[in-house]
């Protein structure tokens, strides 16, 4: 009987790629909703869907029955910390014997940015937890993009605080052959990965590609740190999260997102997805018909 692998944060952009790519790796898979009404994008004859919450350990007990991988993901979030060892303890008492932790690049316990600080935490409880353990550390997503269709659409134009800094921007699909390929495989406990995507570019350099996809003109707008703060909470962003954008930015304005790695190659068995294509098969969220999100 091959091991069943819990998929949590299962409708969200990774971890609906993992549900993907794991049945097409023929593997038993279950995925974790809050609320199965929602889970119609992930339904399938080869994903048993499971309703439980991070939030309320109980729910996790039966989730976890029979379980021996575990993915762990979910949004950011300040208690995010918090629901992830949770998740965590439940799994070691349900007798898993593998957990591939979705972290993020620059994650560190004296990381400048809040998303690193909590995402060590996680790491370093896993860590202590006796169960073994993947880490995988991506980096910006290419799909983060999306979040600025509406002023594309409207301006032409998208903004943010990074300068002339560089990033090595990942595919979220890419993540997720990793994640799948660490889950379904072996060989992978006790080690870390950073995943990139082939290229590290500036934010300048993303409107480039995304003007050549969308075939208009597409401009990126640096603005200081406290109007983009601003900008985002005016826009209904909560006010912690507009400041851990602000710090990526920050972070990724010294240089600190540009490294490149062959991750998703050796690991996730796949050439990695560069923004040009990605650009191209997104191009559609860019039409004028689009609703500002």
């Amino acid at each position: 009987m091959p091991d069943k692998i819990l998929v949590t944060g299962a409708t969200g952009n990774v971890g609906g790629e993992v549900l993907k790519q794991l049945a097409g790796l023929r593997v038993s898979v279950r995925a974790l909703v809050r609320n199965r009404t929602k889970a119609a994008a992930i339904e399938g004859p080869d994903v048993e869907i499971v309703e439980g919450d991070m939030s309320k350990p109980s729910t996790l007990a039966p989730a976890l029955d029979g379980v021996r991988k575990l993915l762990l993901l979910s949004s950011p979030d300040p208690g995010q910390a918090a629901l992830q060892n949770g998740v965590i303890d439940a799994a070691k008492r349900a007798g898993v014997r593998h957990i591939v932790k979705v972290s993020a690049m620059g994650a560190a316990p004296d990381a400048p940015m809040s998303f690193g600080r909590w995402h060590a935490e996680i790491e370093r409880y896993l860590e202590q937890s006796g169960v073994p353990f993947t880490i995988l550390r991506p980096n910006f997503f290419m799909q983060n993009m999306l979040m600025s269709a509406g002023t594309i659409v409207a301006e032409g134009k998208f903004y943010g605080s990074m300068k002339d800094g560089k990033a090595s921007f990942v595919d979220a699909r890419d993540i997720a052959a990793v994640a799948a390929h660490a889950l379904a495989g072996s060989g992978h406990e006790g080690k870390s990965y950073q995943i990139t995507g082939p290229e590290a570019l500036s934010f300048a350099d993303v409107a480039r590609k995304l003007a050549a996809a969308l075939k208009k003109p597409v401009s990126y707008v640096d603005i200081p740190r406290e109007p983009l703060i601003q900008a985002m909470t005016g826009a209904g962003m909560p006010d912690w999260q507009a400041r851990a954008i602000a710090e990526l930015y920050d972070w990724g304005s010294q240089g600190g997102f540009a490294e490149v790695t062959d991750v998703v190659a050796k690991i996730g068995k796949k050439q990695p997805i560069t923004f040009d294509q990605f650009a191209s098969d997104v191009a559609g969220a860019f039409e004028r018909t689009t609703t500002a999100r």
